[in-house]
């Protein structure tokens, strides 16, 4: 509240979210009939009484009295930000003033990852960009329920502002189909948030000499390739040296001896990467 000592006048800031309604309220105590009227930041006078010498139409007016002066702007925009000023004609006059401050959520919220399709044990960047807002935003990193931390930079553009947050996440296989949300705290907006599903592979399976040098034997459970190849899209496992003469077998779990497969024998055993067949919405998704 703005009021100076032995004043009668009243009145109080006002806090508006940008293309939204602010009521200005001059409100005189112990009213002697005086005359009140409201100026805008160049004190130029919106309201005289009841009658308004402004020809901007988004004033209007609420409520006249002896004790009070209601004004409303609609449509706010950040340039009606400033100090409005209550006058009253008395002997000596009075002044009072409140301040309009105008809140512009963010125009856009977007989750930049830096792979498409991460390695177990492997370390990614997320980005986080909110962007043209004001006050600047605050933006918070979950993984599933888990609040992560993240490094937020913040660019100034004439009154508005971006935020890029960067979150750095080594992933494991228990990561995979879980969403990276990334949350948004700003006086303007409730619930705003965007998410990315992590797409994880990891080291599962192995290819092991038999005693047979002609043949070799594949364990442990068949899941399928994370690939854009249609082949490998159209089979649950395939092998990634391209040989299109070694039979492949069919997921399910135990060892399978695999023919046609002499020219392997030299090959030293190694892990698969592979993923599991969970399905999971893809892409990000944004509610407000």
């Amino acid at each position: 509240m703005n009021a100076g000592d032995a004043q009668n006048l009243v009145t109080e800031d006002v806090t508006v979210v940008e293309g939204d309604v602010a009521t200005i309220s001059c409100r005189v105590k112990n009213s002697d009939d005086s005359v009140i009227q409201l100026l805008n930041p160049n004190r130029q006078t919106i309201y005289f009484r009841d009658f308004r010498p402004l020809k901007d139409s988004r004033f209007q007016l609420v409520n006249f009295s002896n004790s009070e002066l209601r004004v409303s702007l609609t449509n706010v925009s950040v340039s009606d930000e400033g100090r409005y000023f209550c006058q009253l004609y008395t002997d000596p006059p009075q002044e009072i003033y409140t301040t309009i401050t105008v809140l512009v959520p963010p125009r856009n919220l977007v989750i930049d990852i830096q792979k498409e399709i991460a390695v177990e044990g492997e370390e990614i960047e997320l980005n986080c960009t909110a962007m043209a807002s004001k006050p600047a935003t605050t933006i918070r990193w979950f993984k599933g329920n888990k609040e992560l931390t993240g490094k937020s930079d913040v660019e100034e553009w004439s009154d508005m502002y971006t935020v890029i947050s960067q979150l750095v996440l080594k992933v494991g296989r228990e990561d995979d189909g879980v969403p990276v949300i990334c949350l948004v705290d700003h006086p303007a907006v409730k619930d705003l948030q965007t998410q990315r599903y992590l797409e994880v592979m990891w080291q599962k399976m192995q290819l092991r000499n038999e005693p047979s040098p002609s043949s070799l034997s594949c364990c442990g459970p068949m899941t399928r390739w994370p690939t854009a190849d249609r082949e490998r899209k159209e089979n649950p496992l395939v092998f990634t040296d391209g040989d299109a003469s070694r039979e492949r077998p069919e997921p399910g779990d135990g060892c399978r001896v695999l023919k046609n497969a002499s020219a392997e024998a030299e090959r030293p055993s190694g892990p698969v990467l592979v993923r599991k067949t969970s399905p999971r919405p893809a892409g990000a998704a944004v509610t407000s």
